[in-house]
C-alpha cells in the first residue's frame, strides 16, 4: 500500500508525517484490496486544519473522507473513523453479494425417506 501525504499552505514535520503514515496504514487491516492512500492536509486555517483522505482500492471507486477539527491529529482521527465506516460498509456489500446457491425444488422438500 502506497501512502502519499501532501500539504497546502504550510509544512509538516517529519514526525507528524510518520504518525500520519502509521495511522493510515492500519486501514489495510479492514480492506485488503487497498492500493494507495492520499492524505491532503490544508493548513490555511491553522486553528482548524482540514484533512482529506482518498483511498484507492482494486475493482472499486475511490473512497473519500474529509473533516476539520481543533488539532491536526483530531481531524485525522475523525477522518480515519469516517473512512473505516465506508470500508466496512463496502466490505459488507461484497460479502452479501455472493449467491446463496440453488433454491430447493419441490421434490427435495417433499422427500419422506
Amino acid at each position: 500500500m502506497q501512502v502519499n501525504i501532501s500539504t497546502r499552505h504550510g509544512q509538516l514535520s517529519p514526525a507528524s508525517q510518520e504518525t500520519i503514515t502509521e495511522k493510515v496504514s492500519k486501514l489495510n487491516r479492514l480492506f485488503e484490496r487497498i492500493t494507495a492512500v492520499e492524505v491532503t492536509i490544508d493548513l490555511e486555517h491553522t486553528e482548524k486544519p482540514e484533512v482529506e483522505l482518498r483511498v484507492t482500492a482494486e475493482k472499486t471507486e475511490d473512497f473519500v473522507a474529509t473533516d476539520k477539527a481543533e488539532s491536526l491529529l483530531a481531524a485525522l482521527d475523525s477522518t480515519i473513523h469516517k473512512m473505516e465506516q465506508q470500508l466496512r460498509k463496502h466490505k459488507e456489500k461484497l460479502k452479501a453479494h455472493r449467491g446463496k446457491g440453488q433454491p430447493a425444488t419441490d421434490a427435495e422438500t417433499n422427500f419422506e425417506g
